[in-house]
């Protein structure tokens, strides 16, 4: 079991951002958190922290001294093990001016708490049974969540709908795996037909499980880390016009000088609950100079990358080489052919074009825009809505985890047909329990730990 060196330390930390704002937070935790509020809080009232019931809110001062007030705070108590931590935790609500929360602060810290470390907090609810590490990672993502959708997805992880569905999985394959051991310890007793077959469907029916879950991951992964959408043309088609126009706000300088941007733009965007990471790459093709060369460059490197790509055409001009060099290279890529300048008279001729999805706008005038991202989102769920109620694998540590355990379910079921010894079986669909462990956090390693909590703020 993983153990945690400083958990006899009461910590404490700063749990708001910096800046100024209407309140500013400050969070104790462990077994001298009580003590410490007593030692520097001056209630209005009678009740000292350490006398007060849990999750009740006690009005008073933070005081350096007996006679040095810092601030007017309220002090909320909560007690263990019914604490965010586990541990006793106090949290103080003082003022939100950075500066008398920094002083908040050290009045704590010279009472003897120290300083938190990254994720400190949610380390400690995971140690003390709190939550499992898939909850915890579940709070990481619902702070770092860019749209309500996935706020949404994390809030289910964080309540352990994930966490029932791997601990269902190996609930079922540990009964298998007892099936087994216990025909190994008992030679005499040979696997007969029934019970082959029992342990084969089983293995089975949780393999077709774990792959289920994988299936949306893709869907998952686009809700947390948003989708990569590059604009690609040929000069002066009105691709930082279409930038402006989907980020609402003029970002991109438009003028009618082709060439205008010579290097690749980045902007975050969002379209009916998706997060996008728009990209306006350099419409040159022929670069003139080492600039140029270099934009182009990154251009083709964008798009290699890309989710989506969105191949911006001219309504008011006829297929150029350019153009037809483009249709060539994106071929085997997710397109979607913006026809711009749909205001215009058209020159462009669509027949024969290599992609099914084609959407005419006017981005300078706004038009065709909501057809326009429809259609990506028609394009990301593949025409279906997503159900952000279903279990969405989000986490690249649950990935691999889960696909190394469909390799060991279907390595033991491929010996089962094999009709190799069970012993071998038995082992693969241990493995197969120790990856669905680590998910969850047992036997985990000590420096994977670590590097997990490290990505969480320091008063989280």
């Amino acid at each position: 079991m993983y153990q945690f060196k400083g958990l006899e330390d009461s910590i404490v930390a700063i749990a708001t951002p910096a800046g100024v704002g209407g309140i500013g937070i400050v969070r104790i935790s462990g077994k001298q958190a009580l003590a410490i509020a007593d030692n520097i809080f001056r209630p209005k009232g009678p009740t000292m922290p350490s006398q007060a019931k849990g999750f009740t809110v006690h009005y008073g001062w933070i005081a350096q001294t007996s006679d040095q007030i810092i601030d007017e705070v309220l002090l909320t108590v909560m007690r263990s093990p019914k604490s965010y931590t586990g541990e006793d935790v106090v949290e103080i609500s003082c003022h939100g001016g950075w500066a008398v929360v920094r002083l908040v602060l050290g009045v704590v810290l010279n009472a003897g708490a120290r300083l938190a470390e990254p994720g400190e907090f949610t380390k400690r609810a995971y140690l003390n049974g709190r939550m499992d590490l898939t909850q915890a990672e579940a709070v990481l993502d619902i702070i770092r969540a860019k749209t309500d959708a996935f706020v949404r997805v994390s809030q289910n992880q964080l309540k352990g709908q994930l966490s029932r569905e791997i601990e269902g999985v190996r609930g079922q394959l540990m009964n298998v795996y007892t099936t087994l051991e216990a025909l190994i310890n008992f030679p005499e007793d040979d696997i007969d037909m029934q019970t082959h077959d029992d342990v084969y469907n089983r293995i089975e029916e949780q393999n077709k499980h774990i792959q289920t879950i994988l299936a949306n991951s893709n869907n998952g992964r686009l809700l947390k880390e948003g989708l990569r959408v590059v604009l690609c043309g040929k000069p002066n088609v009105g691709k930082s016009s279409l930038l402006n126009a989907l980020l609402k706000q003029q970002r991109a300088i438009v003028t009618h000088i082709a060439g205008t941007t010579r290097d690749v733009l980045e902007e975050e965007a969002q379209i009916k609950g998706i997060p996008l990471h728009l990209v306006d790459t350099a419409g040159i093709l022929s670069p003139r100079d080492l600039i140029e060369e270099e934009a182009v460059r990154r251009s083709h490197l964008y798009i290699q990358n890309a989710d989506l790509v969105l191949l911006v055409l001219d309504n008011s001009t006829g297929m150029e080489d350019q153009d037809h060099q483009l249709i060539e290279n994106l071929k085997d890529r997710n397109v979607i052919v913006v026809i711009n300048k749909n205001d215009l008279p058209s020159k462009l001729a669509t027949a024969g074009l290599a992609f099914e999805q084609i959407v005419k706008v006017c981005a300078l005038k706004g038009q065709g825009l909501d057809e326009l991202e429809e259609t990506i989102v028609k394009s990301v769920w593949q025409g279906e809505s997503l159900d952000t109620h279903a279990v969405l694998v989000s986490n690249l540590r649950h990935i691999q985890a889960l696909k190394q355990v469909v390799v060991e379910l279907e390595a033991a079921a491929g010996l089962m047909d094999d009709g190799l010894s069970i012993e071998f079986i038995s082992e693969h669909i241990k493995a197969a329990v120790n990856q669905l462990d680590a998910v969850l956090g047992r036997n985990i390693d000590e420096d994977l730990l670590d590097k997990i909590f490290s990505e969480f703020c320091i008063g989280k």
